[in-house]
C-alpha cells in the first residue's frame, strides 16, 4: 500500500527519491485515527482532532522538497500535528525541533514519536509564533499552517543561509521559500497554492479543548478543504541516505 502511494506521488511529479523512500518506509496509518486507517495510503488529508489535519502526502513531499533538508540539519517545525511530517524530516537525517500549541495533540504525538524510536525529534508545547529562540539559529524552518506573512520572529531565528518554507495567504496560501542571505537580508521565492489550517497564536490546554477535539475527529468536511494542486514544479533535489531507522519502520509494514 505504501508503494502504491509513492507511485501515485511519482505520477504527480514528485522526483525526489530520498523523500519518496522516507514516505514508503514510514507507516502513515500509525498517525491516523482508526476510522481513517484503511485510507491511510491514499493521497488525502484527514482530521486528527482539535480542528487540525494531517496533510495529504503530496503536500508533505512538496514542502519537504522545498526545504532541501541535509543530514544533521537543525530544523524547527511549527505545527507538530500528527507528527508525520516531523518523522519524515527525522528519516532524512534532520535534528527536528517541533512545536505544537494544542496540548492534546502535543501529548499524544510526543508519545507516538517516542514509541517509534524517533530520538532525533524534540517536541515542545509552545506558541509557534514565538519559535524557539533559545535553540536558534536553525538551518531550516518549516511552517505547516497558513499565515498572511512570515513572522519576523521566525526569520530572526534562521541561520545565515537558512531557509523558511511557509504557506502565505488568507483563504488560500501560496508556498514561499525565504532564504536568509545576510544579517537583515532575505530572498523570497513563490511556488504553488495550497490550503492550510490557520497559523494561530497562544496555547490550548488539554482541559480547555479535549471535548471539542473529540467532537471534531470525524468531521470529514475538513478533508475536502485541504486539496493541493496536482503539479509539482520544484527542481530535482538530492538528499542524504536515509538512516537505519527507516529500515526498522519498513520492516513493520
Amino acid at each position: 500500500m505504501r508503494r502504491k502511494l509513492v507511485d501515485s506521488l511519482r505520477r504527480k511529479g514528485v522526483k525526489e527519491e530520498h523523500i519518496l523512500s522516507a514516505m514508503e518506509a514510514l507507516p502513515r496509518h500509525f498517525f491516523l485515527e482508526k476510522a481513517f486507517e484503511e485510507k491511510a495510503y491514499e493521497d488525502m488529508a484527514f482530521p486528527i482532532g482539535c480542528e487540525q489535519t494531517i496533510s495529504q502526502p503530496y503536500t508533505v513531499a512538496y514542502q519537504t522538497a522545498l526545504l532541501e533538508v541535509q543530514k544533521r540539519d537543525k530544523v524547527m517545525e511549527i505545527g507538530t500535528g500528527s507528527g508525520y511530517q516531523a518523522a519524515i524530516l527525522a528519516l532524512l537525517g534532520a535534528r527536528v525541533y517541533t512545536i505544537e500549541r494544542q496540548e492534546t495533540l502535543y501529548l499524544k504525538t510526543k508519545a507516538l514519536l517516542l514509541k517509534l524510536g524517533m530520538r532525533s525529534v524534540r517536541c515542545f508545547f509552545r506558541d509557534g509564533t514565538k519559535g524557539l529562540p533559545e535553540f536558534a539559529p536553525f538551518d531550516k524552518i518549516l511552517v505547516t499552517a497558513g499565515i498572511d506573512r512570515a513572522p519576523q520572529t521566525l526569520l530572526d531565528q534562521l541561520a545565515i543561509g537558512g531557509m523558511l518554507v511557509i504557506p502565505v495567504g488568507s483563504d488560500v496560501q501560496r508556498m514561499e521559500r525565504i532564504t536568509r542571505v545576510g544579517e537583515k537580508d532575505y530572498r523570497t521565492e513563490r511556488f504553488d497554492q495550497f490550503k492550510f489550517v490557520p497559523f494561530l497564536p497562544g496555547l490550548k490546554k488539554k482541559e480547555e479543548y479535549s471535548q471539542k477535539c473529540e467532537k471534531r475527529k470525524e468531521d470529514i468536511w475538513i478533508v475536502l478543504a485541504f486539496l493541493a494542486p496536482l503539479r509539482f514544479n520544484t527542481s530535482s533535489l538530492s538528499f542524504p541516505e536515509l538512516p537505519a531507522t527507516s529500515q526498522i519502520l519498513a520492516a513493520s509494514a
